[in-house]
């Protein structure tokens, strides 16, 4: 399993192009009020919920603007809902009740590439304006058909070949899948000035473990002591970033909103690059 696993890191290499062209188009849409939606079965479909969740403890995101949908909906997040991979208008209902338009970006995520319900999203996606993508574990020739169907499709194959144990896709296709998933959200937070540096600026720090993160980041940027960056971060709401600008712009917290607002959120834009 390890000598196959080391085939994945070549593969998401060489599909870094189409990865960046892709995060243009979520970051563009999102700057407008659009979304990032992730639509998959079984193994594919839980890593797109799962990538979705972390955005907003991770990047102070709403849970509105990730979103992962999955066949089978909460309950195939624990029990096999094969079936429902099946349906190609299965996720329908939920993208019409997310109303999604020209700002959004749903990616599909099928491992083999065939998914009828995965399918069916992205053709209902694609005559609502949005923007769609599809990230499979097979070549880019096996999806023709659904690239000459929908022009425009990011496409993001990665053709890790066969499993050690044939046909589990959980195995080097999760893998592989899970990291494409990292790169896109997390590049595309990054666009949108959600990390400064490598810090992860945008977070809120609502339990004890976020709170210390917080301080420290506080302390690698100013001179403040411990206790001082944790009272600063009790004045600044829990934010990070409003917590860098008192403190470094040396200005009080309406301010410091004013500023980081009047940048579009972008930190560096108020202060510059991290030290």
């Amino acid at each position: 399993m390890n000598e196959q696993d080391a085939i994945i890191a070549a593969v998401l290499r060489a599909a870094i192009p189409a990865i960046a062209g892709l995060v243009d188009a979520v970051a563009a849409g999102m700057n407008r009020g659009g979304r990032l939606i992730y639509v998959g079965a079984g193994t594919s479909g839980r890593l797109g919920v799962l990538d979705a969740s972390e955005c907003p403890p991770t990047f102070c995101t709403s849970s509105r603007q990730v979103v992962g949908i999955i066949a089978g909906g909460d309950p195939a997040l624990r029990r096999s809902s094969e079936g429902k991979e099946d349906d190609p208008q299965g996720a329908v209902p939920e993208l019409e009740t997310l109303e999604i338009d020209d700002r959004d970006t749903v990616i599909g995520i099928a491992a083999g590439g065939t998914t009828p319900y995965v399918h069916g999203a992205l053709q209902h996606a694609k005559a609502q304006g949005s923007t769609v993508g599809l990230i499979t574990c097979v070549r880019a020739d096996a999806v023709q058909g659904l690239v000459a169907e929908l022009p425009g499709l990011h496409l993001i194959a990665l053709p890790v070949g066969p499993e050690v144990v044939a046909g589990s896709t959980r195995l080097k296709a999760g893998t592989a899948t899970k990291l494409a998933l990292n790169m896109i959200s997390t590049a595309t937070m990054v666009r949108l000035g959600k990390v400064w540096g490598n810090l992860m600026v945008d977070l809120r720090a609502t339990n004890a473990k976020l709170r210390d993160r917080a301080a420290r980041i506080l302390m690698s940027q100013t001179s403040l002591s411990r206790d001082a960056a944790l009272s600063l971060l009790n004045e600044a709401g829990g934010s990070v970033k409003l917590a860098l600008v008192m403190a470094l712009a040396r200005c009080g917290i309406e301010d410091a909103r004013r500023r980081l607002e009047a940048a579009g959120g972008q930190l560096r834009l108020v202060l510059g690059p991290p030290r």
